[in-house]
């Protein structure tokens, strides 16, 4: 099995991360390169526990369909989805939330297992997991701004004072 660890620090309230990060319509602009789509379970919103999502998508030149559950949601502090159906033979994904000095410490544990045994293995070392790696990068880059966008702690005195002379 191949781990994928990845911690993003964000400058934003922990709720609100942790709801982004939950979010079908935010994950799919993150995956536009995919043209990833929701395409069965739950298909725009913020995911629950219990539900799962169908994603069909193009990774490697092939579209696939991959479905995930969320099997476990502490609200905010973590959410798990692990796969239901698709071409991986596992797919487990940790969600992780901390507050750390008013940021939110975003972490990701990304553990999966090819399928063709041995030839599966020198696949996920030679590419998979980089592309992987990738492709959660994207996501979270996409979280991070648009959390941080919408956190007014983040934002310079200046934009705050524009937009407070503009209430007025």
């Amino acid at each position: 099995m191949s781990r994928i660890y990845l911690e993003t620090l964000i400058n934003a309230d922990i709720q609100i991360v942790f709801d982004l990060a939950r979010n079908i319509d935010l994950h799919q602009q993150s995956t536009s390169q995919t043209h990833e789509k929701a395409i069965a379970g739950r298909t725009s919103g913020l995911i629950e526990e219990n539900e799962t999502v169908t994603w069909r998508a193009k990774h490697l030149g092939v579209y696939q369909n991959l479905t995930t559950k969320i099997i476990s949601m502490k609200k905010p502090g973590q959410f798990t989805d692990e796969m239901q159906k698709g071409a991986f033979k596992s797919l487990h994904h940790q969600h992780i939330f901390k507050t750390i000095e008013g940021k939110t410490l975003m972490i990701d544990i990304f553990d999966f297992e090819s399928p063709l045994g041995i030839i599966g293995k020198i696949f996920n070392t030679l590419y998979l997991k980089n592309y992987l790696t990738k492709f959660l990068l994207e996501r979270n880059k996409l979280i991070k701004t648009t959390a941080e966008s919408t956190n007014p702690s983040s934002q310079s005195k200046s934009q705050l004072q524009q937009r407070s002379g503009d209430l007025t």
